[in-house]
């Protein structure tokens, strides 16, 4: 008998497709838990500081202070969605996701054409601005990553 294996390109071939049939990254590995951990950052950032100024001194700025609070629940619903494997969690995530970034854009936008009623910034006001224009950012970083991901969205 012969050392030579028998029909070698069958074999790598059939190698090859079940490499590629074989189970795929997460969404939650690499680029993915990066944009899981900003996430977190911004959720716990945001809850907190909308908290602690709804407890403050609310009466300074009540709009500023209760969009800082939904900003930050939007942010805990969007981390842990995004770190999640259960069925259902990727379409959490790109609600979650989808309403920051509308949320951004209607806050920036009204933060700048009427700052009376921003006293005081939010999370979103200015686009971000205070933020380092990371919630305008991420939200659209998100969404490609749950888009390049979605062949998980039923997993």
């Amino acid at each position: 008998m012969s050392d030579k294996p028998r029909n070698s390109r069958i074999v790598q071939a059939a190698e090859a497709k079940s490499a590629e049939n074989g189970p795929k990254p997460s969404r939650t590995t690499g680029l993915g838990r990066v944009i899981i951990s900003i996430y977190g950052i911004l959720a716990l950032a945001a809850t907190v500081r909308g908290v602690y100024q709804i407890l403050s001194k609310f009466d300074e700025a009540p709009t500023a202070y209760i969009l800082s609070v939904i900003s930050g629940l939007i942010y805990v619903v969007a981390t842990i969605s995004l770190a999640s494997p259960k069925r259902g969690a990727w379409m959490v995530s790109l609600w979650a996701v989808s309403i920051e970034l509308i949320g951004v854009l209607v806050v920036g936008t009204l933060s700048l054409t009427h700052p009376e009623v921003f006293a005081h910034p939010s999370v979103w006001s200015g686009f971000g601005k205070g933020y380092g224009y990371i919630p305008l950012v991420l939200p659209i970083v998100g969404l490609w990553w749950l888009y390049r991901n979605r062949n998980e969205r039923h997993a």
